[in-house]
């Protein structure tokens, strides 16, 4: 009887083994974000004593969030190998439009009060009365606004296949022309009874760290819950991956790219509300050119253009590193505008330090 011919010995001596710069914090480029981090925290605390002070991380904390909200945003969009140059707008939009309806409900004969006529007549002084119903109904007009233009894009990128660049350039354009046209050009100020909810929601302070910081971190948790535990964040990667595979793996590939930009005008929308809370008003130029800023953080804290890869800690690292340039430029006394350079040297240098390690692996 013939004897079976002899398995090939395979060894997996070499399986297994990443090399140092593949493995642990050196595995993606949000662990050298956060190593750049680390070291600029230290050579601020030496560069000035006034940096690790309360009330300048209070003043950071505050103000990375300004952003990071509309970057957790983004960043859904950029890992669907998209892009959204609106949400600048957007934010300046929803503002406008929350503070001119608590104005408008509360205060019969302001301009645009019109806008409520078609309300029953008893319905308007219920909403009138009611202690945080003019707030509610304000907010829910804000993100509602968001939700549209989100819808919009969403429509065009996905069932027409427009271009999401060009798309979300030319909204940049009609969600500000908007916000000019409903404005007359002026910012509108949040008043009316709720004015002080308002701003207890927007600018309190909870367990000593400002409100929006909270919100960042809550809607963080979420969206990390959201992208590695549910088949939409499953969905939501494997477009960015390749689209074409995951259309044929049965994935709704229109509906996943419409709710990533429903999700970042939300976002915007939601970013723009808690930053006229700060100013206390709403500026027809307010939010000019934060797209920059947003797309920025999450392209240096590790989203990928090219799509397939992101995700909150990425977006949050991104904007803290740039409010901690720009606070040490200002607590060193250097000019401010010095940061619009080191912030397209950043971008430039994660790229390449992120194709370079690409390539080695």
């Amino acid at each position: 009887m013939a004897t079976p011919p002899e398995s090939p010995i395979i060894t997996f001596t070499n399986v297994g083994k990443a090399k140092w710069w593949q493995s642990g914090i050196f595995a993606s480029q949000t662990g050298y974000v956060l190593l750049a981090l680390v070291a600029l925290f230290v050579v601020m605390n030496f560069a000035s004593p006034y940096f690790f002070t309360e009330g300048n991380m209070q003043n950071v904390a505050k103000n990375f969030s300004f952003i990071a909200i509309a970057t957790l945003g983004v960043t859904f969009v950029i890992i669907t190998a998209g892009i959204d140059l609106s949400v600048g707008s957007m934010m300046c939009f929803s503002a406008m439009i929350t503070s001119m309806v608590m104005t408008h409900i509360s205060t019969p004969g302001t301009p645009g009060a019109e806008w409520f006529v078609h309300l029953a007549a008893d319905s308007k002084t219920v909403i009138a009365n009611v202690p945080g119903l003019i707030l509610l109904v304000s907010l829910l007009a804000g993100l509602g606004v968001a939700l549209m233009v989100g819808l919009v894009n969403g429509f065009c990128i996905a069932v027409l296949g427009l271009s999401p660049f060009v798309t979300t350039l030319g909204m940049l354009s009609i969600v500000r022309g908007l916000g000019y046209v409903v404005s007359n050009g002026r910012g509108s100020f949040p008043g009316g009874p709720d004015a002080d909810y308002f701003y207890a929601l927007t600018s309190g302070v909870v367990f000593g760290m400002p409100a929006p910081f909270i919100y960042l971190v809550v809607l963080a948790v979420a969206m990390a819950v959201v992208l590695h535990h549910t088949s939409f964040g499953r969905h939501v990667f494997a477009l960015g991956g390749n689209e074409k595979a995951a259309a044929l793996t049965g994935i709704s590939v229109v509906r996943v790219k419409v709710e990533v930009y429903v999700i970042c005008a939300l976002a915007a929308g939601l970013q723009g509300i808690i930053i006229s809370g700060w100013l206390g008003s709403a500026p027809a130029n307010m939010a000019t050119s934060y797209e920059l800023n947003v797309i920025a953080a999450a392209v240096i804290g590790g989203a990928n253009l090219a799509g397939g890869v992101g995700g909150p800690l990425g977006a949050i690292v991104g904007c803290v590193l740039l409010e901690v340039i720009r606070n040490g430029l200002v607590l060193a006394q250097v000019n401010s505008y010095w940061q619009q350079a080191l912030v397209g040297v950043i971008i430039i240098v994660a790229v390449l330090v992120d194709r370079i390690r690409s390539r080695m692996a």
